[in-house]
Parts: C-alpha cells; sequence; structure tokens
C-alpha cells in the first residue's frame, strides 16, 4: 500500500509547491465560444466519453498526490477524498446538491398533546400572570394584582404535580415557584391582608430548597411594623440581618434603620440612638443623621444634639456641580452641558439636594428653640454651623425662620428688624424678606409701607408669586379691583398652583360683580383644595348673589359637613330656609348657631321672634333675657321680656318687670305706657303717679321737637357761630380729656357693650409669608369669611305689640 507513497526529499524544498501558479488555458472561459472541441461537447455526446489517459494527463495542469513530475515526488496531501465515491460517478449524472430526489420530506409536526408541550404552556401562562400581577400593582389597582396573583399561584400548583408525574423532582422549576409565591405575599401586604401575607412569607423562608429566601424576614418585620407589633418586627428585623452577608454593606444599613426607626416608634430612644450611632460611624446617610437629631431631642440632651446637628451637616452630597458649567466655548460641550443640565441624574441630584435642605432646616428649627438659654442664640448657633459648611445658601433661610418665630411670638419690631437686615442682602433673599415685611404691613394696615416693600419684592424677583399676591392685596385695599386682578393673573401666570391668588381674584371678581368668573375661580379652587370651608363657603355665597338660594344651601351643607360647629355658617344656612319659607329647618339651624355661639344678636333675636310667632312665650323669655344681658344698654329687650309675661299671663311679674326697666330708663315714654295701663287694668294706686310722669315726658318731648324745629329754622351765620365755639371749647379741653377718650375708645372696642360677638373674622384678602422651603400664606381661620350684613336678615315686628291697645 505504501509503494506508491513517496517521501520529498529534503534538499528540494523550495520547489515543493512549483507549478501552482502556472496559468493553463483550459480554464480561460473568455474563449470557450470560440472553442471548436468545447462547442463540439455541447452539441453531441463527445464530451460524455472517458478520457484516455494522455489527454487527462495533458488537460490537468495538477499532478495526482504521489506522481513524479521532472524528478521531484508531489507532496502527499489527504489520505480520503472529500465524500465523492467512484459509486456515486458511475452511471449517474453530475448533481451535486442532489436535486434529482425531490423536495426534503416535511419536518414532524410536534404533538400537542405531549405531556412536555402542556407543562411548557402552562408555565407561560403562569409566567403571564405573573408580570400581569406587578403592571396591575404598579396601575394602582391592586384589587386586580392580587387575583392575577392568586390565579398564577394556582396554575403554578398544577404545574408542579404534572411536572412531578413527567420528570424527576429535580427538574421542577424553583424559580418559577419563587416568584409565585413572593408576589402573592406582597400583593397581600400592599392590600392590608397580614395575615395571609406572613403564611406566605413563611412558607417562603422556611423552604430550604430557596437560597438567600432569609432576607425575606425584612418584609415581615415591615409588616409587623404596620401593625404596630414592635417587638415582633424588631425581631423579625435583627434576623434578616444575621442572614445577610457582610460584604453585602448597603443592605444592612438599611436593615438597621428600619430597626431604628421601629424603636422610634416604640418610644426606646435610647436604643434608636444606638443604631443610628452605628450607621453615622459605618455610612453616614442624611435620614440616619436626621433621625438621630430627632431621638437626642426626644432625650432632651442638648450637647448630642448639637452634635447630631454638625454630623448631619457632614454628610456628603456627593453632587458635582461643576460639570454642569461649560468650561470652554466649545460648541460640543456646551451641546453636552445643555443635555444634561435637565436630565434624569440631574433631577435626582436636585430632589436629592432639596431633601438634604428640608432635613437641615426642620432639624434646626426643632433645636434652635432648646439647645441655648434663648431661641434667639439657638439659631445664630445654627446659622454659624450651617456658613461653615457646604450648605452656606442656607444661612439666610434660617435667618428668615428666626424672624418668622418671633411673629409667632408676637414680637413684631425684632422680626422686622431682622427682615429689614436681609432686605439688603442678594435677590433672593431680598424678595423673601421684602414679601414677609409687605405681608407685615398689611396686617397692620399700612398699606403705603406694604405696598412699598411689595414692590421691593417684585423687582427682586418677578416670579415670585407671593410678591406678586402681596402686590395684589394692597391694590385691592385701596379699591383698585381690575389692577389687583392683573397682579392675581400674573402670580398664577408664574405658579399655577399658587392657590391664594386664585382665591384672592375669586374675591376680586365678586367685588366687581362678575359673579361668573368668580365662581370660575372658586370651582378651580375646590377641584384643588376639596375639604377647604373658606372656598366652600364663598362658592355658596357666590350662588346666593346670583340668587340661586337651592345650590347656596347645598355648598353650606358641605361646609357643615367640614366644619359642623361653625355658628356663622349654621346662622346662614337658617336665613336661607327662612327666606325659602322653611321655618322648622330655619329653627333647626340658628338653634345650632345659638348652642354654639349663645351670643349673636341676630340669631337670639330670630329664635325669640319665632317663639312669639308659635306663642311659646315662656320660651321666648329666656332668649329676651339673654339679649338684655348682651347689651343692657337697649331698652327693646327688656319690653320684650314684660310683653311675653304679660301675653302669657303673668301680670304681677310683667308689672315688676315694667318697673323695673322704668328705673333704668325713667324717660322711655313707651314704658311707662304699658305702666299705665298694667295698672289700671290691675286697679292700682301707681296709676295715677305714672300717668303724671308720661304727661310730664310728652310735654317735654313736644318742646324738645319745637326747639329742634325752630333751631333747624335759624339762620346758617349763628349756627356757624355756634359750631366755631363749639369747636374752640373742645379745642381746649383736648388735652384734659385725651385719657378719657382713649379709655372710652377701649371700652367700645370690647365686645357686649354695642356690638355683638363676632363669631369669625371679617379678613377676606389672604397676606402671604414666605417661608425658607417656599411662600407659606397665612389662611383664613373660619369658613365665614365675608360677615353677614344686618340688613340680610328678615326683620321680625316686635314693636307692634307694645303699643297701647
Amino acid at each position: 500500500m505504501m509503494q506508491n507513497v513517496h517521501l520529498a526529499p529534503e534538499t528540494d524544498e523550495d520547489d515543493l509547491y512549483s507549478g501552482y501558479n502556472d496559468y493553463n488555458p483550459i480554464y480561460d472561459i473568455e474563449e470557450l465560444e470560440n472553442d471548436a472541441a468545447f462547442q463540439q461537447a455541447v452539441r453531441t455526446s463527445h464530451g460524455r466519453r472517458p478520457p484516455s489517459k494522455t489527454s487527462l494527463a495533458s488537460s490537468i495542469g495538477r499532478p495526482m498526490t504521489g506522481a513524479i513530475q521532472d524528478g521531484v515526488t508531489r507532496p502527499m496531501t489527504a489520505v480520503r477524498a472529500a465524500g465523492f465515491t467512484k459509486a456515486a460517478l458511475r452511471g449517474s449524472a453530475f448533481d451535486p446538491l442532489s436535486q434529482s430526489r425531490g423536495p426534503a420530506s416535511p419536518l414532524e409536526a410536534k404533538k400537542k398533546d405531549s405531556p412536555e408541550e402542556k407543562i411548557k404552556q402552562l408555565e407561560k401562562e403562569v409566567n403571564e400572570l405573573v408580570e400581569e400581577s406587578c403592571i396591575a400593582n404598579s396601575c394602582g389597582d391592586l384589587k386586580l394584582a392580587l387575583e392575577k396573583a392568586k390565579d398564577a399561584g394556582r396554575k403554578e400548583r398544577v404545574l408542579v404535580r404534572q411536572r412531578e408525574q413527567v420528570t424527576t423532582p429535580e427538574n421542577i422549576n424553583l424559580d418559577l415557584t419563587y416568584s409565585v409565591l413572593f408576589n402573592l405575599a406582597s400583593q397581600y401586604s400592599v392590600n392590608e391582608m397580614y395575615a395571609e401575607a406572613l403564611n406566605t412569607y413563611q412558607v417562603i423562608v422556611k423552604n430550604k430548597m430557596f437560597s438567600n429566601a432569609g432576607i425575606l424576614k425584612m418584609n415581615m418585620g415591615n409588616i409587623y411594623l404596620k401593625q404596630r407589633n414592635y417587638s415582633k418586627a424588631i425581631k423579625f428585623y435583627r434576623m434578616a440581618l444575621d442572614q445577610v452577608p457582610s460584604v453585602n454593606k448597603q443592605m444592612r444599613i438599611k436593615i438597621m434603620q428600619n430597626i431604628g426607626v421601629t424603636f422610634i416608634q416604640a418610644g426606646q430612644y435610647s436604643d434608636a440612638i444606638n443604631s443610628y450611632e452605628h450607621i453615622m460611624s459605618m455610612a453616614p446617610n442624611l435620614k440616619a443623621g436626621y433621625n438621630l437629631t430627632i431621638c437626642y431631642f426626644a432625650i432632651g440632651d442638648r450637647e448630642k444634639m448639637k452634635k447630631a446637628f454638625q454630623k448631619l451637616i457632614t454628610v456628603p452630597l456627593e453632587i458635582d456641580e461643576d460639570k454642569y458649567i461649560s468650561p470652554s466655548d466649545d460648541p460640543h460641550t456646551n451641546l453636552v452641558t445643555e443635555a444634561i443640565k435637565n436630565d434624569h441624574l440631574r433631577q435626582m441630584e436636585r430632589e436629592r439636594k432639596a431633601m438634604a435642605e428640608k432635613y437641615i432646616m426642620t432639624s434646626a428649627k426643632l433645636i434652635a428653640p432648646v439647645i441655648e438659654t434663648s431661641f434667639a442664640a439657638g439659631y445664630d448657633w445654627c446659622v454659624e454651623v450651617v456658613k461653615a459648611s457646604q450648605y452656606v445658601e442656607l444661612a439666610n433661610d434660617l435667618e428668615i425662620n428666626k424672624a418668622v418665630t418671633y411673629l409667632r411670638q408676637k414680637d413684631y419690631n425684632q422680626a422686622v428688624e431682622i427682615l429689614k437686615v436681609l432686605e439688603k442682602k442678594d435677590s433672593r433673599v431680598k424678595s423673601a424678606a421684602a414679601t414677609n415685611l409687605s405681608a407685615l404691613y398689611y396686617m397692620g394696615k399700612d398699606f403705603a409701607q406694604a405696598s412699598s416693600y411689595a414692590d421691593i419684592a417684585v423687582n427682586s424677583d418677578r416670579y415670585n408669586p407671593a410678591a406678586l399676591t402681596n402686590k395684589g392685596n394692597t391694590v385691592f385695599a385701596n379699591g383698585d379691583y381690575e389692577k389687583a386682578a392683573e397682579f392675581y393673573k400674573e402670580a398664577l401666570r408664574n405658579d399655577s398652583s399658587c392657590t391664594e391668588a386664585l382665591y384672592n381674584i375669586g374675591l376680586t371678581y365678586e367685588k366687581l360683580n362678575r359673579l361668573d368668573e368668580a365662581l370660575d375661580c372658586f370651582l378651580k379652587l375646590h377641584a384643588i383644595l376639596r375639604n377647604s370651608a373658606e372656598v366652600l363657603y364663598q362658592i355658596a355665597n357666590i350662588y346666593e348673589l346670583m340668587e340661586n338660594p337651592s345650590q347656596a344651601i347645598e355648598w353650606l351643607m358641605q361646609v357643615v359637613s367640614v366644619i359642623p360647629t361653625d355658628p356663622q355658617v349654621l346662622s346662614k344656612l337658617g336665613e336661607l330656609y327662612d327666606r325659602e319659607g322653611d321655618k322648622s329647618q330655619a329653627f333647626q339651624y340658628y338653634y345650632e348657631s345659638y348652642r354654639y355661639f349663645p351670643c349673636n344678636i341676630e340669631v337670639i333675636e330670630w329664635l325669640g321672634a319665632y317663639y312669639i310667632d308659635t306663642q311659646f312665650w315662656e320660651k321666648a323669655i329666656q332668649y329676651f333675657e339673654r339679649a338684655s344681658l348682651i347689651q343692657p344698654t337697649q331698652v327693646k329687650w327688656q319690653l320684650m321680656v314684660a310683653s311675653c309675661f304679660r301675653r302669657s299671663g303673668n301680670y304681677q311679674k310683667a308689672l315688676d318687670t315694667y318697673k323695673d326697666t322704668h328705673r333704668k330708663f325713667p324717660e322711655n315714654v313707651e314704658c311707662l305706657r304699658f305702666l299705665v295701663r298694667l295698672c289700671t287694668d290691675l286697679g292700682l294706686k301707681d296709676a295715677q303717679e305714672y300717668a303724671r310722669k308720661l304727661k310730664r315726658l310728652e310735654k317735654m318731648k313736644e318742646i324738645r321737637e319745637q326747639r329742634i324745629k325752630s333751631g333747624r329754622d335759624g339762620s346758617g351765620g349763628s349756627r356757624g357761630k355756634r359750631e366755631g365755639s363749639a369747636s374752640g371749647d373742645s379745642g381746649q379741653n383736648y388735652s384734659a380729656s385725651s385719657k378719657g377718650e382713649r379709655l372710652s375708645a377701649r371700652l367700645r372696642a370690647l365686645p357686649g357693650t354695642n356690638e355683638p360677638y363676632e363669631s369669625s373674622s371679617n379678613k377676606e384678602i389672604d397676606a402671604s409669608y414666605v417661608d425658607p422651603l417656599g411662600p407659606q400664606i397665612e389662611r383664613p381661620k373660619t369658613a365665614a369669611k365675608k360677615r353677614i350684613d344686618e340688613d340680610d336678615f328678615a326683620d321680625e315686628e316686635l314693636g307692634d305689640d307694645l303699643l297701647p291697645e
């Protein structure tokens, strides 16, 4: 076999591959059309005859393997041919692609009823249900998410049983089982089905086949925390902490933060301090520093409060502000910088910085009043610490907070002094300080100063909605409602969520009698502030002005549902029902108003008149007696008490009341007339004496009326002379009587002398404050923002009963 194999000589290595680059013209296909032999072979069967050895050797340029050519043996290249056999060539045409065999047979169809296919299809359905459950949860449809999770659990159990019948238990998909159980437990938890969630988590945790399932004990601890079972929550948190390896540092820190929160809610501040101190030593973060400050505040340790605040200040933000500033004029670099200025990463950095500033400001406001002997010294210490940190811009905000604290303590002079100092600083702080100063002067009725500082605030920051609102308030106070509406509109254009501007523009439209636009404003505000009693009351008030009492009553009922004890709203409801003719409903609401505030004269008068109409004289007496206590200088209430006694048949009590009234008001003619009539009917001797007094009073009344008439007919010159003399006398006595006038003014200001007590304030315009974390607007405190005029009440004709019959 090896006799035909010839090894190549070692001395002639350079000629081993000689002849391979030689060109044989037989392979030139471009000359085939001119080749007579080829054309004859194509037309006849000449080309099918086996070639002779001589023609084969002459037509093939490449020598055969092992052949000797020019004294050199060709090297061996292969032992076996590349898949071609002689048997295939004998008696068969050339068909390298096997096209003569026909088309290939179709693929064998898979059997749909096979157990493997059923298992795969069922597994696919389980995965789809889990995905649908998660999507429903993210969309807020918690019930649908729970139903999908339950369906996934049921189908997964069927899948496990079928897989056990077909394959060995080792081939069960544990990852699918884990995901189904975990999703089901999560859906139970968010639907507040805590017992079911705990049972499902227990199934996962107790299964040793699930790796790293012990970390789910943290979720179980969260559930116990929601149930306020703090001891078990801490137990499961610590069990989860034991399951987490030390290399997973972040997870361990988060679990320890949960432990600290649980200790705080349980009131165990010392244990919480230990947890947060460990966190701040290992991996300081903002939440841990903030909670540590709160814990030291709770136990009252001043020095530790200061140290915790300093640790909070030193927590790194890890925000590089320089990368958002273009260092060169390269257009490509500028484009990149503009693109990243508001991307998601930048938004996350802004949120982190805002959260840090919130924690620092809240901590400073919390500890400043207690870490030093006075809150001012405490604020000064906090300001110095903040100035030495990376949050330098918060120092001015703390100063503004200090001024606001002075305002809460009614120390307006100190607040104004601090704000005036801040008003001279940079534009942002200047705008905030000027806004607060404007609000202060507005509340003090100094509208000129309020307008001046509002202008300063607006000029410093034209986009400050609080400053524009205050400017609108000052213009509103001067009666220029159109211009006030323009300022409010500009505030809304700068900040569409400025509810104060929207509220005030509604009041402005009401003043301009543009009731439809006012109603639109308050309805928009109601969509934002759903349970605002002020907004609901204003909507009811506008419907009343539009002469739609049914809608006014409906909106006032909503006010009562929010503030059921506001006497002004209840009396307004009684008034509206009285106008509609529903006396029973009117009595109910008037009585409720009287029960919560028994000093409203209008309500007392209506209730007394109601009992007179229904002829319950004894019940009417108690209301008129209360009115006489509230307004002791008004004679009509005591006359009404006597009249009720007389109508009820208690003539002796009526006589005593008339006598007592006559002693207090000896010049009251009506009281003497009733005394004369009653003494005459009772046959008393006092009738003649009262008759003489009555006659004397009537004569004095006639003389007084004649003097008044003659005085009116007198010359204008004499009247002017008398007025000049009077003015001169008053000027001489001014210094002597100034103290008495101030005392009289104070007495007039006290409720109960001539005016009834007011149940709520009459303020209509909001005064805007600016807090360092955003504008804080002083909002109305009660629902009744607009005082009900006395003319709106239905006056009862009570004086007819006092006339002699």
